[in-house]
């Protein structure tokens, strides 16, 4: 669940300046595209979050993982609907990665309001970036050694990577050397200079990964902190609706794909408000200059917010300068609690998708007057058994 408190006061201006005007896909690119290179530089890609990027908002969560334990469910139906290829466009931590890896992109962007997602972002690009192996991946992430003998073969199930790294305790040294190195790679490598600020958010995130372990979860602050969520356990452990492990941790066709990516700097997040002025409209540009379409759009719930601070129409305005095609999708997910008709029992959150060039047209025709109409109009859900 994303949740947009504290929108950016520019955002509040997109009801005044685009209203409710027509909405258009836009699909042209230009006639000089360049295509886009196999591998970003350093300097590129630390020039990408630097430019592209707003100033950043509140939330009353971190949001270090996700709560959507219902992220598998539409992956079938995905790959059915030839979503694949071109550019990719999320927002929130790791599930991200399950979705790049199942519609294979050529670039992907994370556009996210908080700061701090950036700066995890970052993190995971170190982690990816030293670990060879899923294996290695857990091990860096949750600073538990991989002891000769007992570590996890090079082919383990996601549940034996679990089961390993339930049974095995935390290192303080090994936390303070992975801290320092990627501390390291973000400034040096990447080029990305940490402020004091940034700098204290890495050392926050890796140190509630190490602290909490697998049973690190999505939390809320102040009041809300008596609800429960599921641990990072219960997400990397879920299935599909087929009863298949799907994330991108399950297997290493997967893990790679997104790895390579990352070593290509190809991964990009971005400090972006989903209807700001900046963030949606230099990936466009981008994209287009590149001949690139977006085919997937992660969007999660932040929608509901959008609608909550009126500021829903700032939001299809950015879709609308978004190069995109017939195939494009969204995919998002919604806290149904079996409401949705498409609800699954058993999961409080309810994952959709729905055709760009549909959600467009529907908007230009006045069809998207509050959340709860969005969400049940046109809407593609996954296959039951």
């Amino acid at each position: 669940m994303k949740l947009y408190k504290s929108l950016l006061l520019a955002a509040l201006t997109l009801i005044a300046v685009f209203g409710a005007s027509t909405v258009t896909i836009a699909q042209s690119k230009p006639a000089t595209a360049t295509p886009l290179p196999e591998k970003l530089s350093a300097s590129e890609f630390a020039r990408l979050i630097r430019e592209f990027s707003e100033e950043g908002g509140e939330f009353h969560s971190d949001n270090l993982i996700s709560n959507e334990t219902s992220y598998l469910h539409i992956v079938t139906k995905l790959k059915e609907l030839g979503a694949s290829g071109g550019a990719y466009i999320g927002v929130g931590p790791e599930q991200n990665f399950t979705y790049i890896a199942k519609t294979r992109p050529r670039i992907a962007f994370i556009i996210d309001l908080r700061r701090l997602a950036v700066v995890q972002h970052l993190l995971y690009k170190a982690i990816f970036q030293l670990s060879p192996t899923r294996a290695e991946f857990m091990s860096r992430l949750l600073s538990a050694p991989l002891v000769k003998g007992k570590a996890p073969a090079a082919n383990a199930s996601i549940n034996e990577l679990v089961q390993y790294f339930s049974a095995t305790p935390t290192d303080e040294k090994l936390y303070a050397a992975n801290l320092a190195e990627f501390r390291k790679l973000i400034q040096k490598e990447y080029q990305f200079a940490l402020t004091e600020q940034e700098n204290q958010g890495l050392e926050y995130v890796l140190s509630s990964f190490k602290e909490d372990g697998l049973s690190i979860s999505y939390q809320l602050r102040n009041s809300f902190r008596g609800m429960y969520f599921p641990t990072l356990k219960e997400i990397l452990t879920q299935t599909d609706l087929q009863g298949r492990h799907g994330g991108f941790l399950a297997g290493d066709e997967d893990y790679n794909y997104v790895r390579n990516l990352h070593l290509k700097n190809l991964i990009v997040p971005i400090t972006g408000n989903f209807a700001g002025t900046k963030a949606f409209a230099a990936v466009g540009d981008y994209l287009r200059r590149h001949g690139l379409s977006v085919n997937t759009i992660y969007c999660s719930n932040v929608e509901q917010y959008l609608f909550e601070y009126q500021v829903f129409d700032g939001f299809a305005a950015n879709v609308k300068k978004l190069p995109t095609n017939e195939q494009s999708l969204f995919i998002r997910t919604l806290s149904s609690r079996g409401r949705h008709p498409a609800g699954i029992t058993g999961h409080m959150f309810t994952t959709l998708m729905q055709r760009v060039p549909v959600f467009l047209k529907d908007y230009s025709a006045g069809e998207y007057t509050y959340y709860q109409k969005l969400v049940n109009t046109n809407y593609i859900a996954a296959d039951r058994k």
